[in-house]
């Protein structure tokens, strides 16, 4: 059996370096062209090549997405831009559109390529198409079901690797190929700038034959028919691994770093105790479910690794996210006053109880003993996003620690 690679988000040079330090393999990235998510804050040349040499480091490795569907005068960057991926010793790079994989292959024949969800693979002579092209591997379409994909697998040569997403925010729309933003707001969904209205509220009503308008679809409220449910499969690492998806993707390059160190530590630790003895994995599940829960999602579903899922499993009445922790910031440096330095992301104050995350797994529970700016003034609260603090603590804590705190739940 192939190692199982673990392959997190990253927005940003922060968000890369957590992923590695809480268990990821490898992770998927954007430069500030050619990428499927353009209001992520994404990665300059000289921040990839800083990414790329603190994975390599590890032993790890470093994705770029080239996975948008671009027009032909766009195609005239792609070519330098390739050639600078390939000096700086990126990996692989994801595509979707045939002309991109074409010029990729001419410009830097030697790159791995990854074939994007959105190419919809779904079945195994699509797959070995790619292969034959030379693909390394095929993320599969988001609507196939462990069976389909074992299918896939059994189908294709045994070195090529099958990724699939497992956890995240999930598209309505087939492999994510959606134009329902496009139309609404004019921002084109499959060139990266997706506005996410299937999160808004919606009537769909029909006219009758007296020019009348009728409701649909009925229920308590129906209006969000759109929003999908959040992908995870935490309690399905056997079934992930026995139907032969060699990598794990994360979804969420648009999300915090508490977002990214939350799910790939979980993940992390389900596939080591799985591989190491099933019967700890089957212990610790109750562990998984409330780290992941930790993370702030719209409720989770299965999607349709078991099936297409009725309306009650993907779709629901709200498009509320569900949020039982907030992100307060990463330790950057500590000295030798045990204090800890941060850039703030949520008000806290001191004299208040949160919780120091650990890459091993472990949870601190500490005390805000004082609040410092960088000029040395203490305060009582940090109501200022992005300021630089020094924080005192009433445990020890560690570079790449996340600090969080718990929020009360809400009827």
């Amino acid at each position: 059996m192939k190692k199982i690679e673990l392959l997190a988000p990253a927005g940003d040079l922060e968000r890369l370096k957590i992923a590695f330090t809480y268990g990821a393999d490898a992770v998927y990235i954007g430069g500030e062209i050619f990428g499927m998510r353009s209001a992520a804050k994404n990665f300059t040349i000289e921040e990839m090549k800083e990414g790329v040499e603190f994975a390599h480091n590890l032993g790890k490795q470093v994705f770029v997405t080239i996975n948008i569907i671009p027009r032909s005068e766009e195609l005239e960057q792609l070519p330098p831009y390739l050639l600078q991926l390939q000096e700086i010793g990126v990996d692989a790079v994801i595509v979707s559109d045939a002309g991109v994989f074409s010029i990729v292959k001419k410009t830097i024949p030697n790159m791995e390529v990854h074939i994007s969800t959105q190419a919809s693979t779904s079945n195994s002579v699509a797959a070995k198409f790619w292969y034959e092209q030379g693909a390394q591997r095929v993320v599969t379409a988001r609507e196939l079901s462990f069976e389909e994909i074992r299918s896939i697998r059994d189908n294709v040569p045994e070195d090529m690797d099958i990724e699939a997403f497992v956890h995240g925010a999930m598209c309505m729309s087939y492999s994510g190929k959606c134009v329902i933003s496009n139309y609404t707001t004019g921002r084109d969904a499959n060139r990266g700038a997706c506005a996410q209205p299937c999160r808004w509220k919606y009537n769909l009503v029909k006219e009758n034959e007296n020019g009348e308008y009728e409701e649909v679809i009925n229920g308590i409220d129906s209006s969000f028919f759109f929003n999908s449910k959040d992908l995870c499969m935490i309690e399905y690492i056997p079934q992930l691994i026995e139907c032969g998806i060699t990598s794990f993707k994360i979804e969420g390059r648009m999300k915090t770093a508490l977002y990214v160190a939350t799910v790939t530590r979980a993940y992390r630790r389900a596939i080591d105790d799985y591989l190491k003895d099933p019967s700890v994995y089957r212990k610790n599940l109750a562990w998984y479910r409330e780290e992941i829960g930790k993370c702030t999602n719209r409720r989770f579903t299965t999607g349709f690794y078991f099936g297409k899922p009725t309306s009650d499993d993907h779709i629901y009445d709200s498009s509320t996210y569900v949020k039982s922790y907030t992100y307060l910031g990463t330790v950057e440096e500590t000295d030798s006053r045990g204090r800890c330095r941060i850039e703030q992301k949520n008000k806290f104050s001191a004299g208040e109880t949160i919780e120091v995350m650990k890459p091993d797994g472990q949870n601190l529970e500490v005390t805000v003993e004082s609040i410092t700016d960088h000029e040395g003034n203490e305060q009582e609260s940090a109501p200022h996003p992005k300021q630089i603090l020094w924080v005192k603590l009433s445990g020890d804590v560690s570079v790449f620690d996340i600090l969080r705190r718990k929020e009360e739940a809400v009827d």
